[in-house]
């Protein structure tokens, strides 16, 4: 809002162009009665305010960071696409921004940090991808940077954080397999500095171990999170002269990558072999035949993300008071069926 708009606003209510502008922004030394006042007549006048004065006066940027996880390929993943789609959706309705950080390695991210921190540009981080010892938590504490973390840490009891059930989602997985009549159960997971990645393995092995099934090391591969990844990994199960019946993937994209590598060796996807993915990605519909998986709301996700750190930089809540944890849901398509012959 210009400053002649909030002039014309403070003398047709009679209250100091300071008080026009505090109410606008919700200081907490205003009364309720003023702000509502001061709100209403800024509607009646028709006066859209300066969004760019608010942040300078207010001193919050109105500005969240997401850092993409730094590894090749990163900016062509669909689950990231999903989730950043759902903050802006968050912040848009606040008139808030979503700035999208890419680090080109830890020590690249480290330095981002120290930067942001300096330059106050962000009102505060969401990261991803988080580490099995992830040592961003205490970085960004000790820099004083508000941040919400999409996924957990050993680390992470004092911090902000929104995460999956992922143990529970990959023994629900392997249990629906197992239902099915799959005895030979294959994972394909992800890289072991991921802390979702230990997480998943150990629900798979949890579920074969409580119906009696060997675990073979065989039938476990890690995979880049990629499509590439997926291939590769599922061209080294397909070498074995025992093959599986079924196989749970990380993640709907290496999932995909597995797809291929079954049509490659003349298979066909969710016959020969079953296989599931997880994220519940909207392209997972549209491939054939389409994918099963376990469906978390990426979107919803993202949206929660944006608006837990929103609390935070307001200081609504503090970092211990904003953890969630939720559960992923089995959505079956095509690929989970029974296996076709049984030994």
């Amino acid at each position: 809002m210009s400053n002649s708009s909030l002039k014309s606003i403070a003398k047709k209510l009679s209250l100091s162009e300071s008080t026009v502008s505090r109410a606008l922004n919700d200081y907490k030394d205003i009364s309720l009665s003023t702000k509502k006042l001061v709100n209403e007549t800024v509607v009646e006048l028709g006066y859209q305010p300066n969004i760019f004065a608010r942040r300078l006066a207010s001193g919050n940027p109105e500005c969240l960071g997401f850092v993409i996880p730094w590894r090749d390929g990163q900016l062509n993943d669909p689950f990231l696409g999903e989730l950043m789609t759902g903050m802006s959706t968050a912040l848009t309705k606040i008139g808030w921004d979503l700035t999208v950080l890419v680090a080109k390695s830890f020590e690249n991210e480290v330095e981002l940090f120290k930067k942001l921190s300096m330059s106050k540009n962000l009102s505060g981080l969401i990261i991803s991808r988080t580490l099995r010892n992830d040592e961003r938590f205490k970085i960004l504490k000790d820099l004083k940077i508000p941040f919400v973390a999409h996924g957990r840490s050993i680390n992470c009891s004092t911090s902000s954080w929104l995460d999956v059930d992922n143990e529970s989602a990959f023994f629900d997985m392997t249990k629906h397999f197992i239902s099915l009549g799959h005895r030979k159960i294959a994972h394909i997971c992800g890289p072991n500095v991921y802390n979702f990645s230990i997480q998943r393995i150990e629900g798979w092995k949890k579920a074969l171990m409580k119906s009696g099934i060997q675990i073979k090391s065989e039938f476990l591969q890690v995979a880049d999170l990629s499509f590439d990844g997926g291939k590769i990994a599922m061209d080294k199960l397909l070498k074995l002269k025992d093959l599986p019946t079924a196989v749970s993937c990380v993640s709907d994209t290496v999932a995909m990558g597995a797809m291929q590598s079954m049509r490659n060796h003349n298979l066909s996807p969710g016959k020969e072999i079953s296989l599931m993915g997880y994220d519940g990605l909207e392209l997972g519909a549209w491939i054939d035949p389409p994918l099963s998986t376990m469906t978390q709301p990426i979107q919803t996700v993202g949206k929660n993300l944006a608006e837990m750190l929103v609390n935070l930089v307001d200081g609504k809540k503090k970092p211990s008071d904003l953890q969630k944890l939720v559960r992923a849901n089995i959505l079956r398509r095509a690929t989970d069926n029974s296996p076709m012959t049984t030994s």
